[in-house]
C-alpha cells in the first residue's frame, strides 16, 4: 500500500462490509465515486453495501437500464447511483442531467466512468475492483482533489 491508496487483498463477502466503511468515512469530502472493474466483479455488491452501511432502508440494485437510481438514507441524505454501461455516448449521460447530479451535494456512485471521462468532476473517489477468484476480489481506493495526484 502507498501514501496514495488504501488496498484491499482478498476480500470476500464477509470483509465488504469494512471496505464501504473506508468509502463511508471520505463521503463528507468526496461525494462522486468512480468503480472500475470489468463484469461481474461486483461494483453493484459494493455499492450496496456502502448505502448499508449509510442506512439505506430500500433494496437497492443496479441502475442498468434506468441509468440512475436514487435511495434515501435514514437521515434523510440522497445516494445517486449510475450504470453507464448501455449509454452510446458523452452527451446521452449529460442529457439525463448528469452535471445536476454530481454537483448536488449528494453521493453519487457511478459504474462504468470510462463512457463519460469528460463530465467527471476533478474531485472525486475512484473504487478499482479486480477479481481474483470467484468469491474473492481486490479492491483499491484512492481520492482525487483536482490538485493533487491523489491520495488517501
Amino acid at each position: 500500500m502507498t501514501a496514495e491508496e488504501l488496498v484491499f487483498r482478498t476480500v470476500g463477502l464477509s470483509e465488504l462490509s469494512s471496505v464501504a466503511g473506508e468509502i463511508a468515512k471520505r463521503l463528507d469530502d468526496f461525494k462522486v465515486w468512480l468503480f472500475y472493474g470489468p463484469m461481474g466483479a461486483g461494483k453493484t455488491t459494493l455499492i450496496k453495501a456502502i448505502g448499508n452501511s449509510l442506512g439505506v432502508q430500500d433494496p437497492m440494485s443496479s441502475p442498468t437500464f434506468a441509468i440512475v437510481n436514487e435511495y434515501e438514507t435514514e437521515s434523510r441524505d440522497l445516494i445517486y447511483h449510475f450504470d453507464f454501461y448501455r449509454i452510446r455516448n458523452e452527451v446521452e449521460a449529460y442529457d439525463i442531467g448528469t452535471d445536476e447530479y454530481f454537483y448536488s451535494g449528494n453521493a453519487c456512485f457511478i459504474e462504468w466512468p470510462e463512457k463519460i471521462p469528460s463530465l467527471i468532476p476533478s474531485q472525486h473517489g475512484k473504487v478499482t475492483i479486480q477479481t481474483e477468484d470467484n468469491t474473492h476480489r481486490t479492491i483499491v481506493i484512492s481520492v482525487h482533489d483536482g490538485k493533487e495526484k491523489n491520495r488517501v
